[in-house]
């Protein structure tokens, strides 16, 4: 039976790279099996209750995978979007990640998280995907994260949000369209209108 157990968790893993101990219950495998996977080299443990298999490269982006299969409503937002998209050369402490108002700050050992809480649009407007290391992963869009860059200018730096919008406007990963739909839903265009017509 043991060897059963851990031929479907090395399944698991082929599939999505990381593997929650939440899985496991879903799956009636005891929770024993991940601790003497771990033990026995075959299992790194990347946070609490997430696992990897051992001897497998790290991506760049593991911070963003750590947190998106913790945490399946978080959106990466403002710096850590801006690293994402490559619109800055800011160094982030952590991951920044938009949950919808009235959530839970997640609980990580790692990585260091900063939520923010949004409420309807302004928390679902611009959300795409991505996959990395075949785990997706939820990020705002360009426009959607220069526009969040002004509305949270107080908590990252109105020189971050500036730099991000030049940026995006000389790499033409955004139209002025795009950020003049985002900054009415999160009803910052006065902020940003002088900015835009400078650099539009």
């Amino acid at each position: 039976m043991k060897n059963t157990y851990e031929k479907q968790v090395l399944t698991m893993l082929a599939k999505t790279s990381r593997l929650r101990s939440c899985d496991l219950k879903k799956m009636h495998i005891p929770s024993m099996v991940l601790t003497r996977m771990t033990d026995a080299g075959v299992l790194e443990r990347v946070a609490r209750g997430l696992y990897r298999q051992s001897g497998v490269l790290v991506s760049e982006k593991e911070e963003l995978i750590t947190v998106a299969k913790k945490v399946p409503k978080a959106v990466f937002c403002l710096l850590t979007a801006l690293r994402f998209h490559e619109l800055t050369t800011q160094p982030s402490r952590g991951v920044w990640i938009a949950m919808p108002q009235g959530s839970h700050a997640p609980v990580m050992d790692y990585p260091f998280i900063t939520m923010v809480q949004l409420t309807g649009r302004v928390y679902s407007a611009g959300i795409e995907t991505a996959v990395t290391d075949k785990v997706t992963i939820k990020v705002y869009s360009p426009a959607k994260t220069v526009v969040d860059c002004f509305k949270f200018r107080n908590k990252i730096g109105l020189d971050v949000a500036i730099e991000a919008l030049k940026d995006a406007i000389r790499k033409k990963k955004v139209t002025l369209d795009e950020l003049y739909r985002f900054a009415k839903i999160e009803q910052v265009l006065k902020i940003m209108q002088p900015y835009m017509e400078i650099m539009g």
